[in-house]
């Protein structure tokens, strides 16, 4: 069996991971603040880090992998005042969509997902123990993390202090201490949620929800906290900081990993730039394990470039692919080596589905032992676990399809070639081709569409 190693971005070096415990492996991952639809952006982060929780499972005993919901937030409050909603109702109703998104895109569930409102005491004890420590302050209903008063602040980003000032686009508040310190607790009016406290009626902070959350869980110290490298600084950090300030002696966790950005035309994708799809519109344009597929042929530490083209492409693999399990049946067989190998090298994914290739390259042959292997390979990733005849015919209007090919026979029949032809082209551009059999049928498969 390979060792896992990983690029930690605390100490930024790639390490052999050892689990504070082998027999059971500890993985806290940010989850959504469920207030609208996510986007495709935020999809790459989750397939990533499911990528890693499969492996982590096939490599040890047992896993626990925590991610959270957060669904106190002030996008949220916005959100329901807009809509007209209650919050409840936006919370609930947008967490729902997030989990319809994530199976449609083959993701497990965590084993643990814990909601932000639901971890409030846990959240006013680490505040209670910062304040005892000297690490934060009330002030004017406020609570605040000194900055100051912790020497690694900053650490983890990697950041100066000018840089971190001006990367953490702070609020001046004349009850601030330090303009970077940043707030764990602050004050709620009647019409916005809110819980009492030994500061007043208010609600928590988002950095000090995923401390409370990931210690309920995983403990003082645990394994790994994955995350967008969107997250890396402010909320990272400022959770670091909080976490071991208030539990002094512990490690929180040990091993940070950061997934790159999706980009779209060169920029960054994300709501608060406008430049972003969601889920769905994607799924709507292409199938969903396509999509899954496109995520992972970047290394996950890398930038990876969002097109229409490279949905095709992606979607073009998985025909050949199906292809090679449908010439090759496969039974049952181990992982193989090449596919371990390169997940076990921090996530190599690209390398994985090379290795993917070659097995299919084989198995287009007729040797099923290698189809039985692209199969075992395919799992790892979350791939290639629907049945061959389903992925070439599935989706789309399939009764739309048969009479197609209903009238291009009875065109054909009537020797109008013209219009057998056209029909045959209109379903091709739709992704669609039709083969026709020596014995007068024709049958249909799914293929790659190329873009306009």
């Amino acid at each position: 069996m390979p060792s896992l190693v990983l690029h930690n971005t605390l100490t930024r070096r790639r390490e052999a991971f050892v689990p504070l415990d082998p027999q059971h492996v500890r993985l806290y991952v940010c989850g959504p603040t469920v207030y609208d639809l996510a986007h495709i952006g935020n999809a790459r982060g989750m397939t990533v880090f499911d990528v890693l929780a499969r492996l982590l499972r096939h490599l040890f005993p047992r896993v626990t992998y925590v991610r959270n919901i957060t669904d106190v937030d002030d996008k949220i409050n916005a959100r329901a005042a807009e809509s007209g909603e209650g919050i409840d109702a936006v919370t609930a109703r947008t967490a729902a969509q997030f989990h319809a998104d994530m199976a449609a895109l083959g993701n497990l569930p965590p084993d643990i997902e814990p909601r932000a409102t639901e971890h409030i005491a846990g959240m006013v004890t680490l505040i209670e123990r910062l304040i005892a420590g000297g690490h934060a302050y009330a002030a004017d209903g406020h609570v605040l993390f000194a900055v100051a008063s912790f020497g690694q602040y900053g650490a983890l980003s990697g950041r100066s202090p000018d840089e971190l000032l001006a990367g953490a686009r702070v609020e001046v508040a004349p009850y601030k201490r330090d303009p970077g310190d940043f707030v764990l607790w602050k004050p709620s009016p009647p019409d916005l949620p809110g819980w009492d406290s030994p500061w007043g009626r208010g609600r928590p902070g988002w950095h000090i929800e995923c401390s409370a959350m990931a210690r309920q869980y995983l403990g003082d110290t645990f394994d790994i906290h994955g995350g967008g490298g969107d997250l890396l600084f402010p909320h990272h950090e400022n959770e670091r900081a909080q976490s071991l300030c208030a539990l002094p002696g512990s490690g929180f966790a040990r091993v940070w990993l950061h997934n790159g950005m999706l980009n779209l035309n060169g920029e960054k994708m994300s709501k608060s730039l406008g430049n972003f799809f969601t889920i769905r519109d994607v799924l709507s344009r292409a199938p969903a394990e396509a999509v899954r597929l496109m995520l992972l042929k970047s290394q996950y530490r890398g930038t990876l470039e969002f097109s229409d083209a490279g949905l095709a492409e992606a979607r073009g693999e998985l025909d050949r692919f199906y292809r090679a399990l449908a010439r090759a049946p496969a039974g049952k067989a181990p992982v193989p080596e090449a596919v371990l190998d390169a997940l076990c090298d921090d996530l190599n994914t690209p390398l994985a589905l090379a290795a993917l290739h070659a097995l299919a390259d084989d198995a287009m042959a007729g040797d099923r032992a290698a189809a039985a292997e692209l199969q075992a390979g395919g799992a790892l990733l979350g791939l290639l676990q629907a049945d061959s005849a389903a992925w070439f015919q599935g989706g789309g209007d399939a009764a739309a399809i048969e009479a197609a090919i209903a009238e291009r026979i009875a065109a054909r029949r009537a020797r109008d070639f013209a219009r057998a032809d056209a029909i045959r082209a209109e379903w091709l551009a739709q992704g669609v081709a039709f083969e026709d059999r020596p014995d007068g049928t024709t049958d249909w498969r799914r293929v790659a569409t190329q873009p306009a």
